[in-house]
């Protein structure tokens, strides 16, 4: 029996993206995925998200690279069973690929997804500085997801990450996050060096923004992950790649929360490299109940 303090939580996240091809005959590609170990027993997020995108990726040529994905969470995920990944082949032109990714799980979809791939091409060129004066990840501690009040939340910040985070000013899992602020940032990293394919890379990035980005709507009113009767569920998510970066080395990912209305909050994030280019933008909307 293997020791799960014996497991590098990188290489498992490595194997679940690792999707294996389906021999069933249909009109669309078919693709099987497992699901990490989750203590409350649900697909996480931004993994489902990172491998519908690996799977439209395994239908476009090598030279198409995936530049926006928009999709939807339908219903939660079982993360004690396999996964299933079906491709909708779209459309193929000159310079762009669209694919649609559903997965299933007991025969209902649980994720829908299209994605676009293009073939790299010159053109206009700038982006949003990064911004100044934040504090370098080695001055900041590591979110610390092992108190007893992240461990009660049941929720993935209390499993093994595969993702190390460094948050600014602080987190906000156990006590207030102090004064309230429509910003936050993070840096963010894997812990381990991961194999040198930007594709690879690109699906890792995806999965990681998923962890931290609803919490800028709770940030927004003074509010942190353990107050009781908290019930929130992504919706949808957006991303689109600008340029491609290491999700090994530090990245900075800077959210903010625009709106909340209706019981729903919308979130908006930026990424940058450690030396400020802009890797990647990011929306999502979620459900948020807070108790009065």
């Amino acid at each position: 029996m293997t020791d799960a303090a014996s497991v590098d939580p990188v290489e498992t996240l490595l194997t679940v993206l690792d999707l294996a091809s389906s021999d069933a005959r249909t009109t669309e590609d078919i693709f099987v995925g497992a699901s990490q170990r989750m203590p409350h027993g649900r697909v996480y997020g931004g993994q489902v998200l990172a491998q519908s995108i690996v799977a439209a990726q395994r239908t476009v040529d090598v030279d198409r690279h995936a530049h926006s994905l928009h999709g939807y969470f339908l219903r939660p995920g079982d993360a004690t069973q396999p996964i299933t990944f079906s491709v909708d082949r779209i459309h193929d032109g000159r310079s762009f690929s669209t694919r649609r990714t559903q997965a299933f799980q007991n025969g209902v979809p649980i994720f829908s997804m299209i994605a676009s791939f293009e073939v790299e091409s010159p053109g206009l060129d700038h982006q949003v500085p990064m911004p100044a004066g934040l504090p370098a990840p080695e001055e900041l501690p590591p979110a610390d997801t092992t108190s007893e009040a992240v461990v009660s939340l049941d929720r993935h910040d209390a499993w093994d990450r595969p993702v190390e985070h460094r948050h600014v000013p602080a987190d906000a899992y156990g006590a207030a996050p102090g004064e309230p602020t429509l910003r936050h940032a993070v840096w963010m990293r894997t812990p381990s060096r991961l194999p040198d394919d930007p594709a690879l890379h690109r699906a890792t990035l995806v999965y990681m923004t998923d962890m931290t980005v609803q919490e800028t709507v709770l940030r927004a009113h003074g509010v942190s992950w353990s107050t009781p009767g908290l019930k929130l569920a992504s919706l949808d998510h957006a991303m689109w790649w600008h340029r491609d970066g290491r999700a090994d080395e530090w990245l900075l990912y800077v959210q903010e929360s625009p709106s909340a209305r209706g019981g729903r909050g919308l979130t908006q994030g930026r990424i940058y490299s450690r030396d400020g280019v802009l890797l990647a933008s990011v929306a999502q909307e979620i459900m948020v109940r807070v108790p009065s």
